[in-house]
């Protein structure tokens, strides 16, 4: 099976440098037409210029391919939409959005400032929404959308001083789970990836220069190009690092019941270790899933008395 996007429109965000300027040139190697969004700041937010997108979109154009440079920040409304109309605008649709444009401001929790914390929210999580949300409705129109989101291990499994990151990489986890149920309909498939590579934002990390070697943005982008296909799955996390590939899955265990009189903490503390216990764990395709699972433990006491 051979992908590619010929007549698909794509936007990217963060894509002057880095795990988004992978992905823009690869979709645009493959036929998309691409706009390359990127603020131009620092890493850690501050600042702006359009030139690093500019030098994405100029490279994709020598190319062959097909691009336009972008500077709105994804936490302007305004800004996007005006993104957002000048690409309809050229090209008359938008199928795929890479939500990928993020910054980091790491301090252990205490030492956090609440400013520091929300405008990482704001970026990666609100700026996320903001963009899906401004082409959400061309996707239901046209019946056809592909929207990733850039999550990572710090949001699934967490990593000490990004509480901030952790949260709203996180959050993104969330926000995929429900437009992947509202976005069917319309065949908008969303998904999300996890990854780790070597890029401005990981090399003060400490990791060993072998790893980060192998721990390329094109391994990377090879799991975003899966998930932007038409063949593309819906509401995949796929955890991706150095030519190593997984699906991450939200899961709960099994779990106990237990009747009205004995519904106390002492006999939730007796039990820890059964409703802890991983030999038995379900996956579930919506929020209903868990409360049906409790429900059916219920009526099978009940039906005992």
């Amino acid at each position: 099976m051979s992908i590619n996007y010929d007549g698909k429109v794509a936007i990217v965000t963060g894509a002057g440098n880095g795990l988004g300027k992978s992905h823009a040139i690869a979709l645009a190697s493959r036929g998309a037409k691409v706009v390359v969004n990127d603020l131009g700041g620092a890493v850690d937010g501050s600042g702006g210029s359009v030139s690093a997108a500019e030098e994405v979109a100029a490279h994709i154009n020598a190319a062959g391919g097909e691009a336009i440079a972008n500077a709105a920040s994804v936490t302007d409304e305004a800004q996007v939409a005006a993104m957002v109309g000048a690409a309809m605008e050229k090209w008359g649709r938008i199928d795929i959005l890479v939500n990928n444009a993020g910054i980091l401001r790491d301090k252990t929790f205490h030492k956090m400032t609440l400013g520091d914390f929300r405008t990482v929210i704001d970026v990666h999580l609100v700026g996320s929404a903001i963009c899906t949300h401004a082409v959400w409705s061309i996707m239901r129109e046209q019946n056809y959308g592909r929207v990733v989101f850039t999550s990572s291990p710090s949001g699934l499994h967490g990593i000490f001083g990004q509480a901030n990151y952790g949260a709203a990489k996180a959050g993104m986890i969330g926000m995929m789970n429900a437009l992947h149920l509202e976005g069917a309909k319309y065949n908008i498939h969303v998904n999300a990836l996890s990854p780790s590579a070597r890029t401005r934002m990981t090399e003060d990390l400490g990791i060993p220069e072998p790893i980060l070697e192998q721990m390329t943005p094109e391994a990377i982008t090879a799991a975003m190009l899966y998930l932007v296909s038409d063949a593309a799955p819906s509401r995949a996390v796929v955890s991706c690092a150095a030519g190593g590939y997984a699906r991450a899955y939200i899961v709960e265990t099994d779990g106990v019941y237990l009747p009205p009189d004995a519904q106390t903490p002492e006999e939730i503390a007796e039990r820890w270790g059964e409703i802890s216990s991983t030999d038995n764990v379900h996956y579930y395709d919506n929020s209903s899933g868990p409360n049906m699972n409790f429900m059916a433990k219920a009526q099978a006491f009940a039906q005992k008395q």
